[in-house]
């Protein structure tokens, strides 16, 4: 009897010791619903794509996969879905945006769109480069958000705020590599990071989309994730 408790107290001592021994995870996926809606983004498109990583990345590529790092969220700065949506779909940039076509005629993208309702549009492969910031394309995942009338005031919805945070901890599950959580109005603070890749000094544009309020309340909402905030200038 005794040897018998003998054998069951070390036999419990080992069992004590490698589950101590072993790391404690809790991963969590978060239940999202996402509708695909692809833009065109036929060969023309990626040809285009892969010029510009060329021009302004300096990089020469096979395919236009990227490793996502950073989450870039916008709004449209228009009210209308379709409209915010055929400004996107098209392969080539329209005539009107005559502040970025001397860097590229490529059209402007983003992985996802998000009506007013929050209903989540994904718009093309999320691992495929998209052109929706400067500098950092090569390494973010754009959310774009349907609001922000005439490029002024933060009246994103409710229901878009809540989705927003979904995408957030969905894209961050899926992609561990992801780093940081910055709003659009906000890229030019990442200048000073490794994954600013951006060649030409004289391409910069100033935005306002997000704004401070809609990223604060992201960064409250998702600070569990611990995403990193831009640098400070």
């Amino acid at each position: 009897m005794r040897r018998f408790f003998l054998f069951f107290l070390m036999l419990f001592s080992l069992i004590a010791c490698a589950t101590e021994a072993l790391p404690q995870r809790t991963i969590t996926i978060y239940p999202i619903q996402i509708i695909d809606k692809p833009i065109n983004f036929g060969a023309e498109r990626i040809a285009m794509t892969k010029q510009y990583i060329k021009q302004h990345y300096g990089m020469i590529v096979k395919n236009i996969k990227i490793t996502p790092k950073i989450i870039v969220l916008h709004w449209t700065a228009d009210m209308s879905f379709d409209k915010s949506f055929k400004r996107l779909q098209p392969q080539k940039l329209f005539t009107d945006r005559k502040d970025i076509a001397k860097a590229s005629l490529l059209n402007v993208s983003a992985q996802f769109l998000v009506a007013r309702d929050g209903t989540i549009y994904r718009l093309m492969p999320e691992n495929w480069m998209a052109r929706h910031v400067i500098g950092l394309n090569y390494s973010s995942i754009g959310v774009e958000n349907v609001g922000g009338e005439g490029n002024k005031k933060d009246d994103l919805t409710h229901a878009q705020r809540a989705s927003n945070i979904k995408l957030i901890r969905y894209l961050k599950a899926k992609y561990p590599s992801i780093q940081y959580l910055i709003g659009h109005h906000e890229y030019k603070q990442m200048e000073s990071t490794s994954l600013w890749l951006e060649k030409d000094k004289g391409y910069r544009t100033t935005k306002a989309d997000p704004g401070a309020k809609f990223m604060a309340e992201m960064r409250e909402a998702t600070k569990d994730l611990h995403l990193k905030m831009p640098p400070k200038k």
